[in-house]
C-alpha cells in the first residue's frame, strides 16, 4: 500500500526523508552489499610458463617432441608452447586436454576411463573435450585454478609429463 506524501508539511518532509533513508541504508541495496566481493586464486603468466616449460622438459628428457598448454580457471589459454619438431596438431590437442582436465576436474586419463560408462559417455561430446591422456587439473589449496595439457608422445607419457609440470611448481600452489 502506497501513500502520497505531502512534502509541503513538516511531517510530510520527515516521512519522505525517512523513506529515502530506509531505501538507502536498509532497503534492497543492503542485500547487494551483503553479497560482497569474491576472492579467487588465479594462475599468473609466470607460473603458467614455468608449468609449460617443465612439462616440455620432462617429455624431451624421454625423447619426445611435444607441445604443452596451460589454461586458466575460465578455460582461457595462458601459455602454449610446441617443440620445433612436434607435429602441427599437438598444440591444439594439448590445449583441449588442459581444458578437459580443468572443466571436468580430473585427469584426462581418468576422464577417458570414466566416460566408458554409457551413462557418462555423452560427456565426451562436450565442446572442446578430449578424452585422451595428457591433461591434468592445476590445484591451489584444493581449488582447481587451471589445467595443463601435454601432447605428442603416448597418452601415459603425456600424462606423466603434465604431472611433472605441475609438480615443478607444487610449493607455490600450496
Amino acid at each position: 500500500m502506497f501513500r502520497i506524501l505531502d512534502s509541503s508539511s513538516a511531517s510530510g518532509r520527515i516521512a519522505f526523508a525517512a523513506s529515502v533513508a530506509a531505501l538507502v541504508f536498509g532497503g534492497p541495496t543492503s542485500r547487494v552489499s551483503a553479497q560482497g566481493v569474491i576472492m579467487q586464486r588465479n594462475l599468473s603468466l609466470g607460473l603458467a610458463k614455468s608449468i609449460v616449460e617443465a612439462t616440455l622438459a620432462e617429455c624431451s628428457s624421454k625423447g619426445f617432441h611435444t607441445a604443452a598448454a596451460v589454461i586458466d580457471r575460465a578455460g582461457q589459454i595462458l601459455v602454449v608452447m610446441r617443440d620445433e619438431q612436434a607435429g602441427p596438431e599437438t598444440a591444439e590437442m594439448a590445449r583441449r586436454k588442459a581444458y578437459t582436465a580443468r572443466m571436468f576436474r580430473t585427469t584426462t586419463l581418468e576422464f577417458r576411463q570414466r566416460t566408458t560408462d554409457p551413462a557418462l559417455a555423452p560427456q565426451r561430446n562436450a565442446p572442446e573435450a578430449l578424452a585422451l591422456g595428457g591433461g591434468v587439473p592445476i590445484l591451489a589449496g584444493g581449488e582447481i585454478i587451471g589445467g595443463v595439457g601435454s601432447s605428442g608422445s603416448n597418452q601415459e607419457m603425456d600424462d606423466a609429463c603434465a604431472k611433472a609440470g605441475v609438480a615443478r611448481v607444487a610449493d607455490v600452489l600450496k
